[in-house]
């Protein structure tokens, strides 16, 4: 048990901070004597018992923590008062963007406060019916659908279901007419859809091998193959399609092309921005053969027109531009730029009504152009204010498309698109219960560090004082190209709701800008992440916003590491740090389930320079003895198999054994929950409620 008596010497300041605090009594993990030679620099890891989520002592310790933080976070000012408004706020009718196949329209529901969002398939003009209920699928809301392919006449569904958060998924098979399920069920599946051959007999799909007993959440996933599953038969039958024993960190994405000539392979190794593409030809039942083998760019498959193949590529443009490529003779030298690059990022292109739909982030925020196939420029679709488009699947003879729009302040709304008219109308409306009025967004630039310029959007009350007052949250990711573009949250709109301001800056690291952007935030230049939160901090204080004793940090995932990295290099400039499911350990990251597939944004400490620039900023590895550092809530679940929870978990015994000062340092630790995909509708309620219970409870002290 730390007291506060043994970190501070004043007696009025302790009796002052006793009366604020409760002795927070940490549960204690027996530290292991573990060393570990890293080129010549001996690293200890007292927490390695922690990386087993198998034992009887982690469990314990798990079991301990949740004791300690679930009823002080229960306690708290207001928080039953803040469940109640987030759940009033959730309950409104959500629709996911639709899509056809066939004579069919498909597209998920949730009527308000359902666990999970139920499918629904009309046939032409017909009532809407359920073909998919994941809600009945378990009581408690945890067996969620990761996945969903429609076959080309619209008459079958692959879809795979995961449960308690697990990456891992079962395929199941559904006839869409009559409802029932084939009797086949696929396992072993993770990073995979299914591309349903033409005349609808089965579909390819990629798989892992089975993992070894009671290492299914833990062991490293490597060896993907590709498999052809042909309807109505067991998946040992299965055919092997491809696969490369030689290459085990290679992973495959199998796609067949609309007119049923082509299976394109994609081959992905990492989270690298590039891929390798190969072809099968499906008429023939030719070999699968190189198309663009070199690993060096990212080839993102659009459309082909017999041998011509289309693709999205950062080859020769950062920024992204389209190219035409015969895959008979694929020479560089035979490509053909249809659309070129642009001063835009191209973020995603479709193929929709005999042209290209192409979206563009200008600042971070969504533009929609449309092209002729031969890269005319034809108009820009007119979208509703600044804000993220989401959507326009379709296929070449459809005439019109559904795409999705939101902002900050502006709830997801469904619209319809149609082609021959360039008109946009609202297809389904959400009825949230308050005024978007009631409040604005601003986009500003500040600089970071080294003379960057960064991005960032501000969204508040209208007519808040700048008197450094403001609870603030600031909120970041940085990294893996993914760009955080406006969007519309329940959880975000009850901070706001109390005065709160919510920041977004767009880091390097992300795909705000294209390749170049992305690479500046990867490996030894990580830190350029860090800065550059740690500059929006530094604006927002220095603009009046708020105060480093009202702000709080959060970021999942990527994000936690962010946040525990800023939060052990400035622990005086923040009140409050929310890290989730966040990779803390730098050093054993790769050695977990799919981390050996993110050395291509992080490096890796096998190699000595990698590891120089890793424990620099480790989240785990920079704890100090005796810094008070600020109140932190870590967030995990514990059949996360993306970052597993042992980083969470190690992360936070160092914490409690170093941290200086009264206030708490807690880690709450969901049962049955992942990394965050899948989780239930009650669930995250209360996860939220937690949150803010903890912020406000933090910063109003």
């Amino acid at each position: 048990m730390k007291t506060y008596l043994s970190m501070l010497i004043g007696v009025g300041v302790l009796a002052a901070s006793c009366q604020r605090y409760p002795d927070f009594a940490y549960p204690t993990y027996p530290a292991a004597d573990v060393v570990d030679d890293y080129h010549g620099t001996p690293v200890a890891d007292p927490w390695r018992g922690l990386e087993d989520p198998n034992s009887e002592t982690t469990k314990a310790w798990v079991e301990a923590q949740n004791a300690l933080t679930f009823p002080y976070l229960k306690s708290l000012p207001d928080r039953d008062a803040l469940e109640a408004r987030l759940t009033e706020l959730w309950d409104y009718e959500k629709f996911g963007t639709p899509f056809r196949r066939g004579t069919s329209t498909f597209y998920s529901r949730n009527n308000g406060l359902q666990n999970q969002a139920v499918w629904y398939v009309q046939t032409g003009t017909g009532e809407p019916r359920v073909l998919i209920d994941p809600n009945t699928l378990s009581e408690d809301g945890t067996v969620a659908l990761a996945m969903m392919s429609v076959s080309h006449d619209g008459g079958q569904v692959a879809y795979g279901i995961s449960s308690g958060g697990s990456d891992w998924q079962q395929f199941r098979i559904r006839n869409v007419e009559t409802g029932s399920d084939w009797p086949e069920t696929l396992s072993h599946i993770k990073f995979s859809g299914a591309s349903w051959a033409v005349d609808g007999s089965g579909f390819w799909y990629s798989r892992y091998p089975a993992p070894a007993e009671g290492e299914a959440l833990t062991a490293a996933n490597r060896n993907q193959k590709v498999y052809f599953h042909r309807l109505g038969t067991e998946q040992s039958e299965d055919v092997l399609v491809y696969e490369r024993p030689d290459q085990p960190d290679w992973g495959f994405d199998a796609n067949a092309t609309e007119d049923g000539r082509w299976l394109l392979i994609s081959v992905w190794q990492g989270t690298e921005n590039k891929n390798r593409v190969y072809v099968k030809d499906l008429r023939s039942n030719g070999p699968v053969r190189p198309v663009l083998d070199a690993f060096d760019a990212s080839y993102e498959y659009i459309m082909n027109e017999g041998n011509r193949f289309y693709f999205m590529t950062n080859n020769g443009a950062p920024n992204n531009r389209v190219i035409a490529v015969d895959v008979t003779r694929p020479d560089p030298a035979a490509w053909t730029t249809i659309i070129p690059e642009q001063p835009e990022v191209l973020t995603g292109i479709s193929s929709i009504a005999g042209r290209f739909v192409a979206t563009y982030l200008k600042d971070a925020r969504s533009q929609v152009k449309l092209y002729a196939y031969e890269g005319t420029f034809e108009r820009e679709v007119e979208l509703p204010s600044i804000g993220s488009v989401g959507g326009f699947s379709g296929r070449k003879t459809d005439t019109d498309a559904f795409y999705a729009f939101s902002s900050f302040t502006y709830p997801t709304t469904i619209f319809r698109y149609d082609f021959a008219t360039g008109t946009s109308t609202e297809y389904r409306k959400p009825q949230v219960r308050f005024n978007p009025d009631d409040y604005e967004t601003r986009q500003v630039f500040y600089t970071s560090k080294d003379g960057t310029r960064i991005p960032m959007f501000i969204t508040h009350k209208k007519g808040i004082a700048l008197d450094g007052n403001n609870p603030t949250y600031l909120y970041g990711y940085g990294g893996f190209n993914i760009s955080l573009t406006p969007s519309f949250s329940i959880s975000n709109l009850v901070f706001m709701e109390r005065g709160g301001v919510y920041a977004v800056p767009n880091l390097r690291g992300g795909g705000e800008y294209g390749k170049e952007w992305h690479e500046a935030g990867t490996k030894e230049r990580k830190q350029n992440v860090f800065d550059d939160f740690i500059a929006a901090a530094e604006y927002l204080i220095a603009e009046g916003y708020t105060s480093a004793d009202h702000l709080a940090i959060g970021g999942g995932s990527n994000g936690g590491l962010l946040v525990g990295a800023v939060m052990t290099q400035r622990p005086e400039l923040f009140r409050v740090a929310l890290p989730a499911v966040g990779v803390l350990d730098m050093l054993r990251y790769h050695t977990f389930t799919i981390g050996w597939a993110w050395k291509s944004d992080y490096g890796s400490s096998e190699d000595p320079e990698g590891f120089r620039y890793l424990m620099a900023y480790s989240p785990l590895h920079n704890v100090r003895e005796g810094v008070r550092y600020p109140s932190t809530l870590i967030t995990t679940g514990d059949h996360d198999d993306r970052v597993v929870p042992a980083h969470s978990y190690k992360f936070a015994a160092e914490l409690q054994a170093k941290h200086a000062g009264p206030n708490p340092v807690l880690i709450r630790i969901e049962t049955r929950a992942g990394h965050g995909a899948g989780k239930p509708t009650a669930m995250v309620i209360e996860e939220q409620a937690d949150k803010w219970a903890f912020v406000f409870s933090e910063i109003n002290r």
